[in-house]
């Protein structure tokens, strides 16, 4: 193992006198948490961002040819959008016609039940199209097209109720080209982002209204390509901002910085932080590799200290998964990389599928190729190597890079490729016991 050149350094920073204020926000936000069951209503599942689903009870191998297809919809417009839910809907974004939209979906088939306005069409530096997940509570859903346009808009009817502008109203500026692809972090009663610039990196808003509730003054780096990251870390609820610039965090009562650890990134800084027992993991691609931070509180300060380093462990954009006590990932030479979350040391790589994306539910790791023919892979999540049980060439595919992740929720696993989702069954059918024939 071998370190990259960036420039990374430490810095301390006292616990602001809001301290106190910081867990009273942390209550509120978890008493504004929906108390029925498991939720997948933002980008990577919920604000902790670890993109772990909770389902179970699915198919430990898949058929040839892949799992069921339940149905696809193909009118869903340009763009690289994942998708969310909430109740009988489906939210997701596409340049359709003369407008990025976000789009409601029925949840059952897959018809749109809506499309709203969110901003112009194309932009991303060739890369035509919006790149975030909406967010949703059920009665309200927030997205954020490619030029920098937040908008809110009513869950049931698409009809908008407030919108932004991240460069025109908070001064916002991007470390590079390739337009905003952040996904708006819900968080309680705030919808939280990046709009980047001396004004500010991070905003808070109330998700109802879009009032600004803070943006943070001490933190005013250019924003990267990543999603916020929610965490706790002595006793302070806290966002975890990447940018080229550094790794930090603010507090999510008031904005004020926290820590900050300088962190050289390049080109784009994309995937979103891991976070857990006060070690953070960062990675991004263009040489670059990954970062762990360990973070304590103690004496009046928060303290950010690199734990280890590795350049040859970086991810351009296909998420990073951590799941028990190891990090899954695509690194960018193209295998799927299996990583002890504490130490860094890589347990075992494999060739996979290749440089794509992956997803994880049930003890099994959904692997998807950015390339050609799409392949989908099933793998099981084990430091003890690699396990494949069954693949699969994505139908439908576009001549685009599919770049959205898969999704796994309520047992069927959501395939985003331009204008084209996919649903399909995850499903294991049950058996009858033994001894029973299984007639009534």
């Amino acid at each position: 193992m071998w370190k990259h050149e960036n420039t990374i350094g430490t810095l301390s920073w006292p616990i602001p006198a809001a301290l106190a204020a910081a867990a009273l926000w942390a209550t509120a936000a978890l008493a504004a948490a929906p108390a029925s069951g498991p939720e997948w209503n933002q980008w990577r599942g919920s604000p902790s961002r670890d993109a772990i689903s909770t389902d179970t009870g699915l198919l430990k191998a898949w058929p040839e040819g892949g799992p069921p297809l339940l149905w696809k919809v193909t009118d869903l417009g340009g763009g690289f959008s994942g998708v969310s839910f909430s109740g009988n809907r489906i939210f997701t974004m596409g340049d359709v016609g003369n407008d990025c939209s976000i789009l409601a979906l029925n949840l059952a088939d897959g018809k749109t039940l809506w499309a709203a306005k969110v901003g112009k069409t194309g932009g991303g530096g060739g890369y035509p199209g919006p790149r975030c997940t909406p967010a949703t509570d059920g009665t309200l859903a927030w997205a954020l097209g490619q030029y920098g346009d937040l908008v809110c808009v009513e869950a049931a009817t698409g009809k908008e109720r407030w919108r932004k502008n991240l460069p025109s109203d908070f001064g916002g500026k991007m470390m590079s080209g390739w337009g905003y692809s952040e996904s708006p972090l819900l968080d309680g009663d705030r919808i939280v982002c990046s709009p980047g610039g001396s004004r500010g990196t991070v905003v808070a808003l109330n998700k109802e209204t879009g009032a600004v509730v803070w943006q943070s003054k001490e933190l005013a780096e250019p924003a990267s390509y990543s999603s916020l990251a929610t965490a706790e870390i002595g006793g302070a609820r806290q966002y975890i901002v990447l940018t080229s610039e550094s790794v930090s965090a603010v507090a999510a009562a008031d904005g004020k910085l926290l820590w900050h650890a300088p962190r050289t990134g390049k080109t784009a800084v994309i995937p979103t932080p891991n976070y857990r027992d006060n070690l953070v993991f960062v990675t991004s691609g263009y040489g670059i590799g990954c970062n762990a931070f360990r973070i304590t509180a103690g004496g009046g300060t928060f303290k950010a200290e690199p734990a280890y380093s590795d350049s040859k462990l970086a991810n351009h954009h296909g998420g990073v998964l951590l799941v028990g006590d190891h990090l899954y990932t695509i690194v960018d030479a193209g295998a799927l990389t299996c990583i002890d979350f504490k130490t860094g040391k890589v347990a075992w790589q494999n060739p996979g599928v290749g440089k794509g994306s992956i997803a994880y539910a049930d003890g099994r790791l959904i692997i998807r190729s950015e390339k050609a023919k799409g392949t989908i892979a099933l793998v099981e999540a084990t430091p003890a190597g690699y396990k494949e049980a069954g693949r699969f060439n994505q139908p439908d595919r576009s001549d685009k890079n599919s770049w959205p992740h898969p999704v796994i929720f309520q047992g069927r696993m959501y395939i985003r490729d331009q204008g084209v989702l996919l649903c399909y069954d995850l499903k294991a059918k049950q058996r009858p016991s033994e001894g029973h024939s299984g007639l009534q």
